[in-house]
């Protein structure tokens, strides 16, 4: 949306980039790219941060229960119902707007294609480019990497762009990512599998719901890599009856 924006001389004041801290190092390295591309069109670059580090939520705030007493330790997990730093961001970014005292363009990156953030996104005055162009998330993604952008992870097993394993390229510890995003973790980028470990080590909640912590996962994946070497297939009545047999659960 910003390099379009650029492309087509639009109006632009202020780029905003939330950091929770938790982002893929791609991420961050797009962002630095970016930097004279802000400078050079004569726009601000603003980073907003949460008021504290991410894991510290995570692992370690004391937080009281809500319908009984006494304290807990960390908020856990952040995804499915309980998506605590969503808000966080959100609160973040509208104080931040409310610091402008002034009428603005809030220009926001919704595609073409997902037309069940529309109504929600015009309704609190925001004006959505993509939309207006017609551009779904694919032809996004195909337009950055014609202009030499690229999500690459520099891994002990080699370049990775993140477009090509993963539906969405949240934040790499986010309990929204579905099984075959998490797979693709674990097979191709092995040293945030690992972050993943260390924080399931700190948390009793299972990553993806009952039998399904980080540790039953790579469990799962190590069957399947043995599974497929054997010559048979995934997702069989077969597969799933023996892997039920060899963990006394259901995965």
């Amino acid at each position: 949306m910003l390099l379009k924006l650029i492309e087509e001389n639009k109006p632009i004041d202020k780029v905003v980039f939330y950091d929770t801290g938790m982002e893929f190092q791609s991420i961050y390295d797009s962002r630095d790219k970016l930097q004279s591309v802000i400078d050079s069109y004569g726009a601000e670059y603003i980073e907003l941060k949460p008021n504290e580090p991410f894991l510290y939520s995570m692992l370690e705030r004391k937080i009281k229960y809500r319908n009984k007493t006494g304290f807990h330790f960390g908020f856990g997990w952040c995804g499915g119902v309980c998506r605590w730093h969503t808000s966080m961001k959100i609160q973040a970014i509208q104080n931040y707007k409310k610091s402008l005292n002034d009428d603005y363009i809030d220009y926001v990156g919704i595609a073409y294609d997902e037309p069940h953030r529309f109504d929600k996104a015009k309704s609190e005055g925001k004006q959505l480019p993509l939309v207006d162009w017609k551009m779904t998330e694919a032809d996004c993604l195909a337009y950055c990497r014609s202009k030499g952008y690229n999500w690459i992870e520099h891994t002990s097993n080699g370049d990775i762009d993140l477009y090509d394993i993963l539906d969405r390229v949240s934040c790499w510890c986010c309990r929204n990512k579905n099984l075959d995003e998490l797979r693709n973790i674990y097979k191709y980028l092995p040293e945030y599998w690992g972050k993943l470990k260390y924080i399931q080590s700190k948390i009793a909640e299972p990553m993806k719901g009952e039998n399904k912590s980080v540790f039953d996962l790579e469990k799962r994946f190590e069957f399947e890599d043995k599974w497929l070497e054997n010559g048979n297939k995934l997702r069989t009545k077969d597969f799933y009856n023996s892997l039920k047999e060899i963990y006394k659960c259901s995965i």
